[in-house]
């Protein structure tokens, strides 16, 4: 295979990644909380062919000798965007829009087994009955929201339920509200390490050979720093109209690489007619 058709079909590769990376961004355009990913590429290795046969004849060459041949581009990383998206009210009381762009809920999701804390953007909760006489905060999948003393449960029975703007949760009984819990939210120190596991969460990496701690990733936010607006969720920030530039702009460049395969073709069987 020719270096031409091997550096289109490997760019092409990539370039059907990006393609993935904005599909999903267009198909979460409604999905609250959900972070824009932007994918950036770079060069793979190049080799190096010398074609200057006698230096000394390169006297006053202003450029530099030898020809790079490239071997195309591959993805190199995925980059979340976490800028704020627009906060929509809803008027419900168990909605909830964090205000500082580096936080996140904590969640417990358990699989296979295994109980593991999550992190989402995504506010939207609900009250789940447990068997007890007792309700749960969880999220719309039945994941219980994490607090600061555990998953969140109270007791049946209640006449209202709402969030404060520092994650309290308050609870009327009898017409005297308390306040009997308390959102546990989470900082990303370093969100690009962060692995998105689908259902617009994301958990913390295998630390085996990072030279990070898990609290150099995620801390907790004091909760004299928890800023949420209740009967609001945030929404998006999925830029449509840039998603639609950079998909054209990525299939064109597709097609481009794809047209380089044909010419190639074409070149070689010129080749093989030749007597």
């Amino acid at each position: 295979m020719g270096q031409m058709t091997i550096q289109a079909a490997v760019t092409m590769g990539q370039l059907q990644k990006k393609m993935d990376v904005i599909a999903n961004n267009m198909a979460n355009v409604d999905t609250a909380g959900y972070k824009n990913r932007q994918a950036d590429f770079a060069s793979l290795l190049f080799q190096q062919i010398d074609n200057l046969s006698d230096p000394q004849n390169a006297e006053g060459r202003l450029t530099p000798d030898g020809i790079r041949i490239g071997s195309g581009a591959a993805l190199a990383q995925t980059n979340m965007n976490l800028s704020q998206g627009a906060i929509k009210d809803t008027g419900r009381n168990l909605d909830v829009a964090l205000l500082d762009k580096n936080n996140f809920f904590a969640i417990n999701v358990t699989e296979n087994g295994n109980t593991e804390t999550r992190y989402t953007r995504d506010g939207a909760f609900y009250l789940n009955p447990l068997n007890d006489g007792q309700v749960m905060l969880t999220t719309k999948n039945g994941n219980p929201v994490v607090g600061i003393n555990g998953p969140l449960v109270f007791a049946d029975g209640f006449e209202a339920i709402n969030i404060t703007e520092n994650g309290q949760i308050a609870i009327t009984r009898n017409g005297d509200q308390q306040i009997e819990g308390q959102l546990a939210v989470a900082e990303a120190v370093r969100p690009r390490l962060l692995e998105a596991t689908g259902e617009n969460m994301f958990k913390l990496p295998n630390l085996v050979g990072l030279n990070y701690n898990a609290d150099e990733i995620v801390e907790t936010t004091d909760l004299e720093n928890i800023r949420v607006k209740s009967g609001a969720l945030e929404s998006s920030n999925v830029d449509t109209a840039k998603q639609m530039t950079d998909l054209l702009e990525t299939q064109r460049a597709y097609q481009m690489n794809g047209r380089s395969i044909s010419m190639a073709d074409q070149m070689m069987g010129l080749v093989n007619q030749l007597r």
